[in-house]
């Protein structure tokens, strides 16, 4: 898990798993900047000096660590559920393609409770941009956000070439927007999970910004 060594045992690996586990609920709590060495060295149980052995570069490289596992995880749910749900062996009948991605809008937003402690990590590195290292933000970026949301410009683009969507050339820009409108905006209104919106209006804000989307990029 740690990049301090090429050559890493099963019982290192485990260790450093156990660290990692530990101090993703601590970071979650406290973010980044109020995250000591030693509050995350007593969550996992062991001394800041095991802490240091497994992780030399001490909290930004255990954040990093963290960040990046946690991003694993989300990016790989997340484009099996785009690729359940927006097939690129079946693209939806015209009929059926705001009903598929009303679908994968609420996949999307569920993450929020099936990944409670990475949405409260990435709720923090937004917070405390200024603080995080750049090349934590960096290694972050790599893990989640960009190959996600390089999947779904591929989608969109597949969407196109069945004459179901207009993308005007911009296939990432239409992805961002299909999320901006989606998922991105119950996140902001729910502040990353912490405060639940009722079922109801979690629905108009879904249904609401998919038919926002196809307004702009429905194909004629």
């Amino acid at each position: 898990m740690s990049a301090a060594s090429d050559e890493v045992t099963p019982r290192r690996l485990a260790k450093q798993i156990a660290i990692a586990s530990a101090s993703c609920g601590v970071f979650g709590r406290e973010g980044y900047a109020r995250a000591s060495v030693d509050a995350l060295a007593a969550a996992a149980g062991v001394s800041t000096r095991t802490l240091y052995n497994h992780f030399p570069g001490g909290k930004a490289e255990l954040f990093r660590t963290v960040v990046t596992w946690t991003s694993g995880q989300v990016r790989e749910a997340q484009i099996a559920k785009l690729t359940k749900l927006l097939d690129p062996a079946r693209p939806p009948r015209p009929e059926d393609l705001e009903r598929d991605l009303v679908a994968l809008a609420r996949a999307f937003v569920a993450l929020m409770d099936e990944h409670p402690d990475h949405f409260a990590l990435v709720r923090h590195i937004h917070a405390e941009a200024d603080h995080v290292p750049a090349e934590v933000l960096q290694a972050w970026r790599d893990a989640g956000p960009g190959p996600v949301g390089r999947a779904l410009a591929e989608s969109m683009a597949l969407l196109a070439a069945a004459g179901l969507l207009d993308l005007h050339d911009d296939p990432a820009l239409a992805g961002a927007h299909f999320m901006a409108l989606t998922s991105h905006s119950i996140v902001q209104l729910t502040h990353y999970g912490v405060l639940p919106l009722p079922a109801a209006e979690a629905e108009r804000q879904i249904t609401g910004g998919v038919a926002a989307f196809l307004r702009a990029y429905r194909a004629a």
